[in-house]
């Protein structure tokens, strides 16, 4: 039995920042808890820690890092590589996500995210498949070619039960809401996004099972006073949960707070390209120039194209823009998304639950990280 004592001069223990806290970590997982002063063991070793200790943040929006895109080489050296990647910004449970593409490069995903997990060593929780069966009308920078009504084919991959969770993004002009109970009840993850549907036509939705959004805001039908379209409806569902990308570019500050004043089910993601966590400044998509401008990713028309942020600086942001703690911040960096995929054992740092940290010292820089009791940075 492996086993380590972590004495921190701060942690963020469920939802309350503890002073002087020892915690126990023995085979990834948290032990006991108690206070560092009343510590007593000689079986296992001790590392003084100075700063604050918080849940390792989680990400379900992650379309590549360290210069890889997961469409471009969907297999699990990839993989490994943006996990490298976004493990360095404090993620330690993450979403591969492929953007709208072929049922072949569907299916190579799912293989390697299989794969991955099986390697137990980067942190993945499952598979996000944003597209193919979104709208044409707010498609972005997502390929007409490759969007389509949803197959057996695409059925059956969402079926797998080796590949984790699975969330797919779909529009519901295109999914029918039988269709989408079909796929709640097979245990998928539905979110809305990349869709003009109606308030009427996602309120179906929802009813029907969906349970989260996709970067709200941003790819969907707009809020306003006769029509509240998709956002409205994200806002007004108290039952629903929403990702958003807190990069002061995709969502205006001013709209991120509205929001989290709306509906508090905030989850913070990245929509990550290649050039988090290196050096990169542009990159290929599908035969197409994407480059950075004034810290935005942009195609060749201007439209954005995903984001160059990472989760520790997503973090940052919403306690400036929201106006938040650090513990408010870590529910919407870490425990909100937890609970809304149900992983039980990744929500907070309390017994039982996964060694998954990072280390903020005093002016919330990242100084150390942990995922599943192992040092992956330092």
């Amino acid at each position: 039995m492996v086993t380590l004592t972590l004495n921190v001069e701060a942690a963020l223990i469920g939802s309350r920042l503890k002073k002087n806290q020892s915690i126990k970590i023995s085979n990834g997982y948290i032990e006991s808890i108690s206070d560092s002063h009343s510590y007593s063991d000689n079986h296992s070793a001790v590392k003084p820690l100075c700063g604050t200790l918080v849940p390792g943040f989680i990400d379900i929006q992650v379309n590549g890092g360290g210069g890889f895109l997961f469409n471009h080489s969907p297999d699990c050296e990839t993989l490994l590589q943006i996990a490298k990647a976004h493990q360095c910004f404090g993620t330690t449970g993450w979403m591969p996500t492929l953007i709208t593409d072929s049922v072949e490069k569907m299916e190579q995903a799912a293989n390697a995210v299989s794969e991955a997990i099986q390697n137990q060593s980067s942190g993945i929780i499952g598979i996000h498949f944003e597209g193919p069966h979104i709208s044409t009308e707010k498609k972005g920078i997502h390929k007409a070619s490759f969007i389509r009504q949803l197959s057996e084919q695409e059925k059956y991959i969402y079926s797998r039960n080796d590949i984790g969770k699975v969330m797919i993004t779909i529009a519901p002009e295109a999914v029918s809401p039988s269709l989408i109970k079909q796929l709640v009840d097979m245990g998928v993850v539905v979110c809305l996004g990349h869709s003009n549907a109606t308030y009427e036509q996602t309120q179906q939705s929802i009813e029907s099972g969906a349970s989260g959004f996709t970067h709200l805001f941003n790819a969907m039908s707009q809020f306003n006073s006769r029509e509240p379209g998709m956002v409205g409806a994200a806002l007004a569902s108290s039952s629903s949960s929403y990702g958003l990308i807190m990069d002061k570019i995709h969502v205006h500050p001013c709209a991120a707070l509205a929001a989290y004043k709306a509906n508090p089910n905030m989850m913070l993601v990245t929509d990550a390209m290649p050039i988090v966590g290196c050096e990169d400044k542009e990159f290929d998509y599908f035969g197409e120039t994407i480059f950075l401008k004034d810290n935005k990713l942009i195609d060749s028309e201007g439209r954005l194209a995903g984001s160059a942020i990472n989760m520790h600086q997503a973090f940052l942001n919403a306690m400036d823009v929201l106006s938040i703690s650090i513990e408010k911040a870590t529910e919407l960096a870490t425990t909100n998304a937890a609970r809304f995929l149900s992983l039980d054992d990744q929500e907070e740092i309390a017994v039982g639950q996964k060694a998954n940290f990072i280390l903020l010292d005093q002016h919330n820089n990242i100084s150390e990280v942990w995922c599943e009791g192992k040092t992956i940075l330092q």
